[in-house]
């Protein structure tokens, strides 16, 4: 009603304010933010559109590449309409649109609901993935990229995306290994490979491995190593732009290596692409799926 929705169950009855049209779904209680917060930077959208600076950097060759995303999400999309004539999409951190996901939000076979902690061009719903605000088996696919290393509790989100899909519904996330830290303070965690296996256990695996090599991880340490001379924010925007004028030819490996058990040790990011399933993989069974190097070096 106006400006707030309020929830219709028995036994909640609280009322959620709206901000610019976005429903701000999410618990202050047990959230790192607030309904202030949001209310009070309601006009401050994430601006990604250009500017002076974003024009400079467009000329500029990126330190980062995402070989797998658009390949897998295509696969993603023909998986969920095996299942479903119309399937309902859930992006958890979609407030701007994660690399490869336009094959699913640009077509009008997949409803979308982007959601995320931020008011970004693209955010519809702001809310938690620590606590999703949709009714159990509601979703036929979850699509997370780079958000499980912002969270303070990863093990919880995953288990709100096992509960919010429907029955064999399928999830898609990606999530950094060797990359420094971005997004300032709210950066926590990083997971190998198999680490990322031992998160999604509850889920059968259809696919998995490097998202982003270990050309893009060494871009990274370089340009990080470079800033770190400076204790000046500018200083350091200026570093960046030298790095990637040096390093950028390096991401151009990674999809030469791919798979290979040496990336898998080495990568920038990984995926995980799987169904939700019935049955709970067993620490045995999850270290045995170790692909690495190492491997064969014992």
């Amino acid at each position: 009603m106006g400006d707030t929705l309020r929830c219709a169950g028995l036994d909640c009855r609280r009322v959620f304010p709206i901000t610019g049209g976005i429903p701000l779904l999410v618990d202050p209680r047990s959230s790192l933010f607030s309904f202030e917060e949001y209310l009070r930077n309601s006009a401050k959208i994430v601006d990604v559109g250009p500017s002076r600076w974003r024009g400079l950097r467009a000329l500029i060759p990126p330190s980062s590449l995402n070989f797998k995303a658009k390949e897998n999400l295509e696969r993603f999309g023909k998986e969920l309409l095996l299942q479903s004539e119309e399937p309902l999409v859930l992006v958890i951190g979609g407030g701007t649109t994660g690399e490869g996901l336009t094959s699913i939000t640009n077509n009008p076979s997949f409803t979308c609901i982007e959601t995320d902690l931020a008011l970004g061009p693209r955010t519809r719903i702001i809310c938690d993935a620590h606590r999703l605000p949709f009714p159990d088996g509601s979703m036929d696919g979850v699509v997370i990229q780079a958000v499980l290393e912002h969270v303070v509790d990863p093990q919880r989100c995953v288990e709100e995306i096992y509960r919010v899909l429907g029955n064999r519904g399928i999830v898609y996330c990606e999530t950094p290994f060797i990359q420094q830290v971005h997004l300032g303070a709210y950066d926590f965690t990083r997971f190998t490979h198999v680490g990322l296996r031992l998160l999604f256990r509850r889920f059968e695996e259809v696919g998995s491995g490097v998202a982003c090599g270990p050309g893009m991880a060494l871009a990274w340490s370089c340009q990080y190593f470079l800033q770190s001379f400076t204790r000046s924010p500018s200083v350091a925007r200026v570093l960046r732009v030298i790095s990637r004028l040096f390093t950028f030819w390096l991401t151009y490996f990674d999809p030469l290596v791919g798979d290979s058990p040496g990336a898998l040790d080495a990568a920038s990011a990984y995926y995980f692409f799987g169904r939700k399933s019935s049955q709970r993989l067993s620490d045995r069974e999850i270290i045995a799926q170790y692909r690495g190097l190492q491997r064969s070096m014992r």
